[in-house]
């Protein structure tokens, strides 16, 4: 199955590539007809339904990414700034709270706010917009740009940088300490400092990854969504490399993470 998935995809892309580059290369082929051909392999067919099914999967799977580490942050945290207390705070039933509030926050966003189509009002053209398009365009108005910007990614996002700037400080309060320690918990110590300074460069690059996708999305209803979509799908493709970086990092920096 996943040989044929594999297959197919490689399939649908040069296909359509090799198509677009032989109608653009080669005169003889500049007729009306090839011109039709060329529009239906660069043109969206799918569908605004189908469309917005799809964006509301990018948001409902991209989101939870950031708020996830917002919540390890925040265990690291416990464990690194008040490890007595750490048994106490960071309890299962805590840990299944916020995987919940990790999950169910995204999906209200995603699905209420695309398929309500609330994302849409104010927006001249919209349908004109997005009646044919190279890829699946769903804009966001000035409303709902901000909020899904601040909702989604500062907010969190200014939780994380927050945290770990008190565990660093803490971090170095320890490092002038940790010679007088017994050596399990001189080694217990130094294993937290690490799984933080990972969760750190883990959180460096999520922010690097997908703050031009978020302020893109911000700042384009301000521009009359004069990006270009190529541009816009190239953002959000580098917000999905952020996850190909994360077993990377883990694997570089804590083999044992």
């Amino acid at each position: 199955m996943f040989s044929f998935m594999a297959g197919a995809i490689f399939i649908m892309v040069f296909g359509n590539l090799a198509i677009i580059i032989s109608i653009s290369y080669f005169r003889m082929l500049h007729t009306p007809t090839t011109f039709l051909i060329l529009s239906m392999v660069t043109c969206w067919y799918f569908g605004l339904t189908f469309c917005e099914i799809h964006y509301s999967f990018d948001l409902m799977l991209g989101i939870p990414s950031i708020f996830y580490l917002c919540s390890v942050a925040i265990d690291r945290f416990y464990a690194i700034c008040y490890p007595l207390c750490y048994s106490t705070k960071m309890m299962i039933s805590l840990t299944k709270r916020l995987l919940l509030l990790c999950w169910s926050v995204p999906q209200a966003l995603a699905f209420w706010v695309v398929f309500s189509e609330a994302y849409a009002d104010g927006i001249e053209g919209y349908d004109i917009l997005v009646a044919c398009s190279s890829s699946c365009p769903v804009m966001f108005n000035k409303l709902w740009g901000t909020t899904l910007l601040m909702a989604g990614f500062f907010t969190p996002g200014s939780v994380m940088v927050g945290i770990y700037g008190k565990i660093f400080a803490v971090s170095r309060k320890h490092a002038h300490a940790i010679n007088n320690l017994p050596e399990n918990q001189n080694n217990q110590m130094r294993k937290d400092k690490k799984v933080a300074k990972t969760l750190g460069i883990v959180m460096g690059v999520f922010l690097l990854c997908w703050f031009p996708c978020f302020f893109t999305i911000l700042l384009d209803p301000f521009l009359d969504f004069s990006t270009p979509m190529v541009l816009s799908d190239a953002l959000i493709r580098f917000g999905y490399f952020n996850s190909t970086c994360n077993p990377l990092i883990y694997r570089f920096f804590y083999p044992w993470f």
